[in-house]
């Protein structure tokens, strides 16, 4: 029978297998948190580098009263820091964020932590994810595809004619900013290039974003079957047939390991 083992998770995170992860729900809400600012990458990457805290009180006592990413008023502060929060969570009572702490303090070069701090803000946020899954992906399997603002915009109409009524709600210029901002970040994180004209980037193959995802379905209470052949992997550029691939080749690196045979499926953190 499969067997999943994740070394190093915490008696917490046991027993909060089964919680919900809004990236891992395609019939959720989509939200337009990204319509006021783009993933902010730069100023959460200097509050990990600052941090020894990271509890939620620990993440706020940097932006508010040290003020450490160097905003100019009280009230700048106090958005910046609502920002960051509902993009990337800042608490590590919080299983999935004390799992991303684990794998970005693992990560081995600036791209690995940045991808697997964009999983973190994908994961957090059903419109980026099923953005990145149903729209990106196919760009990213095609090197250097022109990520054309028109063509991400018509996909989110579509999205607001289907399951998600709520972004036919959204103005026209919520709307496009949204797309701008996605396609801001997506550059910031690695997966596109370009200033005006945006183009795709495969990413490498990197351990820490493909362990963070692992462990966010674990948390999730996604069986071992489904998770070896999951949809999720489509954020870095993985179709479902490769995950295996992918997970074997990394049991190769010795980044973690990996076997399946038969009806047996062995997986290892």
């Amino acid at each position: 029978m499969p067997v999943l083992n994740l070394e190093g998770t915490t008696v917490r995170n046991l027993r909060t297998i089964g919680i919900s992860v809004p990236g891992f729900h395609p019939h959720g809400r989509f939200l337009a948190r990204i319509s006021s600012r783009s993933a902010l990458l730069s100023d959460f990457q200097i509050l990990l580098d600052r941090s020894n805290d990271h509890s939620l009180g620990g993440f706020r006592r940097l932006v508010l009263e040290e003020n450490c990413l160097a905003r100019t008023s009280d009230s700048a502060r106090a958005k910046l820091y609502k920002e960051l929060k509902g993009r990337y969570l800042l608490d590590d009572s919080q299983p999935l964020f004390e799992a991303f702490l684990a794998e970005w303090k693992m990560g081995d070069s600036d791209q690995a932590r940045a991808l697997t701090i964009f999983i973190l803000f994908a994961l957090n946020d059903l419109t980026v994810a099923s953005t990145s899954c149903e729209w990106l992906f196919f760009h990213l399997r095609r090197p250097s595809s022109e990520l054309r603002i028109k063509d991400l915009e018509a996909f989110l109409r579509n999205c607001g004619t289907g399951d998600h009524p709520e972004v036919a709600k959204w103005t026209p210029t919520t709307l496009t900013r949204v797309a701008q901002h996605y396609l801001a970040s997506i550059r910031d994180f690695g997966l596109a290039t370009g200033g005006t004209r945006k183009f795709s980037v495969r990413p490498a193959l990197y351990a820490a974003p493909i362990r963070l995802l692992l462990r966010a379905l674990q948390l999730a209470g996604v069986p071992i079957r489904e998770t070896v052949r999951h949809q999720s992997f489509k954020l870095l550029g993985i179709a479902p047939e490769e995950v295996i691939d992918a997970l074997s080749e990394l049991n190769r690196q010795s980044a973690l390991r990996f076997r399946i045979q038969a009806d047996i499926i062995e997986l290892s953190l």
